[in-house]
């Protein structure tokens, strides 16, 4: 008789779990990777990254030759429009990484505090998000942190969400949505503001039949308020009582896949003045990871709720003020 796991213990629930309430962690769980689906899910995150790092290298230094690459690049380190960017990509990585949340709506609300239009700000913030959505997610899923049924449960319907958010944010004019898009975004931050005097139930399983719904209109808010995948999909799952640790590697790794087809929804309709915003919020989130850790470090999650949740709502009360 062969011992199939002997890297296991041999107690069905973890103490450490067990005096926590939540779910022991399985072995499906631990070595997700062994699992064809999400072996083949790795390998497309890690094909798609590495074709659109080509590619824009591509673009920018192979079609126009190395001299003309250059001189976009010294054009775009002059433009006021990427250091704002850079500085929007500065902040909203440092909240999403102290928080695990809140890139998208973060970086919405400067965009459009700083007149950029709705469709442009989502498709911005998702085309930045491309490249983090995808490092992180191949890392929840070396580190056992995604659930495959919960993934998968996630998948599509998210997908689905977004492809419709992005058809209403391309065929709508931008000043009819941006009322509705900055009254949402004021919710969202309102929602997470709340957050820091809620405390989780006890953790338990979610039905499939549940996630789906969720990921629906995760994945159209996300999109059509250019953020909230997160705060949506992760604080209702967690708050449910679904384990923390996989439920954020899951809906991580998902919202790659979901990214990834927003973008290539927005790749044809936005002007080639995106790219400067993009450009800025990319470079801005590759400094910020020491600046969260290090605000992680001495600040409390529940101070970084307040913070978070007071500003988001704060700049989309003054955008609606100056709308009306």
């Amino acid at each position: 008789m062969k011992l199939r796991y002997p890297d296991l213990q041999d107690q069905t629930i973890n103490p450490e779990h067990e005096a926590l309430g939540i779910p022991p962690v399985e072995y499906a769980v631990t070595h997700a990777g062994e699992h064809p689906v999400l072996r083949i899910a790795g390998y497309l995150v890690v094909t798609f990254l590495i074709g659109m790092a080509a590619y824009l290298l591509y673009r920018l230094f192979g079609q126009n030759g190395v001299s003309s690459g250059v001189d976009l690049v010294r054009d775009a380190l002059q433009s006021p429009v990427f250091w704002s960017a850079l500085a929007v990509g500065l902040l909203a990585q440092i909240v999403d990484g102290a928080l695990g949340m809140a890139y998208g709506i973060t970086s919405s609300s400067f965009l459009l505090a700083a007149g950029v239009s709705p469709a442009m700000a989502s498709g911005a913030t998702h085309l930045a998000e491309v490249f983090t959505t995808g490092v992180s997610g191949i890392s929840h899923l070396k580190l056992g942190n995604v659930d495959r049924r919960l993934f998968l449960s996630l998948l599509l319907p998210g997908i689905a969400g977004a492809l419709i958010g992005t058809w209403v944010l391309t065929n709508i004019d931008g000043k009819t949505l941006k009322p509705f898009v900055t009254g949402y975004l004021l919710l969202m931050g309102l929602y997470v503001l709340s957050k820091a005097f809620r405390k989780r139930a006890a953790a338990r399983q979610i039905s499939a039949a549940r996630v789906a719904p969720l990921a629906l209109v995760g994945g159209l808010m996300d999109t059509t308020g250019g953020g909230g995948w997160g705060p949506i999909v992760t604080t209702s799952l967690v708050g449910a009582g679904q384990d923390p640790r996989t439920t954020i590697g899951s809906v991580n790794l998902a919202e790659f896949f979901l990214t990834l087809s927003v973008a290539a929804a927005f790749f044809a309709v936005l002007d080639h003045s995106v790219w400067l915003i993009v450009a800025g919020l990319t470079v801005g989130g590759l400094f910020a990871a020491p600046f969260a850790a290090l605000i992680t470090r001495h600040l409390k999650t529940r101070t970084l709720l307040i913070l978070v949740g007071s500003l988001i709502s704060a700049i989309s009360v003054f955008n609606l003020s100056r709308m009306l």
